[in-house]
């Protein structure tokens, strides 16, 4: 699976741009605040419909435009799809496989695999449970649609519940209707619970051997999910809880408030690791991504990686860069020294400046 190439108008800082990448590896370099990150955006929406930075659509139209447009071209197991992305600042943005429309924005999800690492990822591990719950919820939408309607539909149902619970205050009799809520919100919620243990239990038989070796033999990395309420208790909970959500006015059990440890030994390096330990952890947790999803999609995913090597240290430069060999990798950077310290094959080298792109000739 490769990205052949992104058209971009009026996206972000750039009134129009065209680039067509490598199968290999691709470098986007420069200062800050060029324009870098605004092309690796622009790709992720291409696969997921949103921004990696979770922005409104609308923010992302050039200043002084009503709109914007991502065309893409994707090739995937020999067969080419072409991605269409019109961006409206006062509608929902229109979305086309193939010069067909979708009615609906799941159905991109699987015609590109993304896999995006920036440096805000290095502190999932020692960040709050909605970064971790994030980390799930991105690549399970990617691979697996079931998952993917039956969160969507969680997340309608719990904001509708939350509303109602807010409305009982000021109206009691409204009480009666909250057991259609729950019923909903326990149908998809048992499901959505099932599939992240699987997810977590499959990231596990991946994990362990990847960060074993990148911590030198000395640390087995084991990752446990942790339910707000296990799918069979999940009613019990539910309906236990009940007064006190009335109370707060929000639904306080269910997989909105799932977590994930990690354990070195009997270790939570969540609270007690050191930032080696949780940067070696988080580093292992996106390797190991890599890996589950090709084994999912029997295919490459596309990793994108946003000004990361300048957040590690050498070691785990050459990790990283090590499994890059096989996959199709974009790049950010201010400076092009790591790559060419850990001589590393560049396909083609993109130099950023204000919202203008020029190809530069490879270092090798």
């Amino acid at each position: 699976m490769i990205v052949k190439s992104i058209e971009l108008f009026d996206f972000r800082n750039y009134e129009s741009l065209d680039l067509k990448f490598d199968e290999g590896v691709n470098i986007l370099y420069g200062d800050n605040a060029q324009g870098k990150t605004n092309i690796l955006e622009a790709i992720y929406m291409s696969g997921t419909t949103k921004s990696h930075r979770g922005t409104k659509d609308k923010e992302t139209i050039r200043f002084g435009k009503e709109e914007a447009h991502i065309r893409t071209i994707v090739e995937k197991q020999g067969k080419e799809y072409k991605i269409d992305m019109h961006i409206k600042k006062h509608k929902t943005k229109g979305i086309a496989i193939n010069q067909m429309p979708i009615k609906k924005a799941s159905d991109l999800f699987g015609v590109l695999n993304l896999i995006f690492f920036s440096p805000e990822d290095l502190n999932i591990i020692k960040d709050g449970p909605a970064e971790r719950r994030r980390f799930l919820d991105l690549e399970l939408c990617q691979l697996d649609k079931i998952y993917l309607y039956n969160l969507s539909k969680y997340n309608k149902v719990l904001n509708q519940r939350n509303k109602l619970l807010k409305d009982i205050f000021q109206n009691p009799e409204l009480r009666n209707t909250l057991d259609i809520w729950d019923q909903q919100l326990i149908t998809y919620g048992t499901k959505i619970i099932q599939r992240r243990k699987q997810f977590v239990e499959e990231l596990n038989t991946i994990i362990f051997g990847i960060h074993k070796r990148l911590s030198g033999n000395k640390e087995e990395l084991f990752l446990s999910y942790e339910p707000n309420c296990t799918d069979a208790y999940y009613p019990q909970k539910l309906c236990e809880a009940r007064d006190k959500d009335e109370r707060f006015g929000s639904t306080s059990v269910g997989p909105h408030r799932d977590d994930i440890s990690f354990l070195i030994g009997n270790i939570d390096i969540r609270k007690y690791g050191s930032q080696g330990q949780q940067r070696t952890a988080a580093l292992s947790l996106k390797l190991s991504e890599i890996e589950l999803v090709k084994k999912i999609i029997g295919d490459e995913p596309v990793l994108l990686l946003d000004d990361v090597l300048s957040e590690l240290d050498i070691n785990r430069q050459n990790q990283l860069l090590n499994n890059l060999s096989t996959t199709q990798t974009v790049i950010t950077c201010t400076g092009l020294d790591e790559f060419i310290k850990n001589r590393l094959k560049i396909d083609k080298v993109f130099r950023v400046t204000e919202g203008i792109v020029t190809e530069e000739q490879q270092l090798n």
